[in-house]
C-alpha cells in the first residue's frame, strides 16, 4: 500500500503524546496544522515544519483528516462541541484516553454531526512513537481506518478491532490495568527488600528477567481459562498459592500490605467455596463475580 502524503492533517492537543504524533506527521512530510490551548506548545513543531493555528476552529478547518490527542472525554466535547458545524464532513480520529462507553458516545455525536469517525487507544508512551514496541489499537470506521491507515501506521503498529468504537478503549484499558497491578507488584517488592538495605536499582535488575519469564504462563492460563476446566493437571493449586507467608514478611519490613491483599482475597474467595483444590487461574472467577 502506498501512502499518500496529500491528506491535510490537523493534531489537536500538544501534550507530550500529542506533540509525538504530530511530530511523526510532519517528519513524514505531512502538511500539518497544530493546536494547543495554552500557548508556546506548538514552537517547536513549528520549528519542524508544521503550521501552528491560533485557534481549535482554524485546526479543524485546515485538516481533512482531524486528531484529537486531549486530556480526557470532558475536553474532547468542550473543544470540539463548538465546532460540529466545521467538522461536518471532515474525519475526527480520537486518540484521547476514554472508557469504552466514552467512546462509544463520542462516536454516536460525531454521526450526528456528519463526522466520519476512528477511536484508538495508544499502547506507547510518547518517545516510543514511530519506535519498534508502539502500538496503537483502533475501532470505529472501517472506511477511515482502511483509507488512513499507512498515516496511523507511522505511529506504530496498528490494529482494528471493528465497528463498534468501545472495543479500542475496551483493549486499550484491559491491557493497562495488567501493566498498572504488574507495576503496584514490582514496587512492593522494591519496598520490602528495602529496609535490608538493597536498592530499587538493584531490585529491578533482579524482577525485570524474572518477570518477563513469568509472562510465559499467560497462554497456559489463557487456555485454561478458555477451556473452563481449572482442574486440569499441572497447575499450582489456589490452596498452595496461599500468600500468607509473602503477607507476613511485607508485615515484618514494616510495608503496607494492600497490593499482596488484593491478590489472597481473591485467592480466599475460592478456597472458602470449596475450589482449593483447583488451579490459581481460578481467581478469575472472583474477579468476573464481585464478592
Amino acid at each position: 500500500m502506498t501512502t499518500d502524503h496529500s491528506a491535510q492533517v490537523s493534531v489537536l492537543g500538544l501534550g507530550a503524546m500529542g506533540s509525538a504524533l504530530a511530530a511523526a506527521l510532519v517528519k513524514a512530510g505531512y502538511t500539518t496544522t497544530v493546536w494547543n490551548r495554552s500557548p508556546g506548545k506548538a514552537d517547536d513543531l513549528v520549528a519542524q515544519g508544521a503550521q501552528a493555528a491560533a485557534t481549535a476552529g482554524d485546526a479543524v478547518r485546515a485538516g481533512q483528516l482531524v486528531i484529537a490527542c486531549l486530556l480526557d472525554h470532558a475536553s474532547v466535547h468542550e473543544v470540539l462541541d463548538p465546532l460540529s458545524p466545521e467538522l461536518a464532513g471532515r474525519t475526527l480520529i480520537n486518540v484521547t484516553t476514554t472508557t469504552p462507553a466514552q467512546s462509544r458516545e463520542t462516536a454516536a455525536w460525531a454521526a450526528r454531526a456528519g463526522v466520519a469517525y476512528l477511536d484508538g487507544g495508544i499502547m506507547a508512551v510518547p518517545h516510543m512513537i514511530g519506535q519498534p514496541g508502539a502500538s496503537v489499537l483502533y475501532s470505529g470506521s472501517a472506511d477511515v481506518f482502511r483509507q488512513y491507515e499507512p498515516l496511523l501506521d507511522l505511529w506504530g503498529t496498528s490494529t482494528y478491532f471493528g465497528e463498534d468504537a468501545g472495543l479500542a478503549a475496551l483493549h486499550d484499558l484491559a491491557l493497562l490495568a495488567g501493566m498498572y497491578v504488574m507495576f503496584a507488584g514490582f514496587l512492593h517488592g522494591a519496598a520490602m527488600v528495602a529496609p535490608a538495605g538493597v536498592t530499587a536499582g538493584e531490585f529491578a535488575a533482579m524482577a525485570a528477567p524474572w518477570l518477563t519469564a513469568m509472562t510465559g504462563a499467560f497462554q497456559g492460563f489463557a487456555a485454561v481459562i478458555d477451556g473452563g476446566d481449572y482442574t486440569v493437571a499441572g497447575q499450582q493449586s489456589l490452596a498452595f498459592s496461599d500468600l500468607g507467608d509473602l503477607l507476613a514478611a511485607s508485615s515484618d519490613q514494616g510495608i503496607s500490605t494492600e497490593v499482596v491483599d488484593m491478590v489472597q482475597r481473591l485467592i480466599r474467595r475460592q478456597v472458602d467455596a470449596g475450589r482449593g483444590a483447583e488451579g490459581f487461574a481460578r481467581i478469575i472467577e472472583s474477579i468476573r463475580q464481585p464478592g
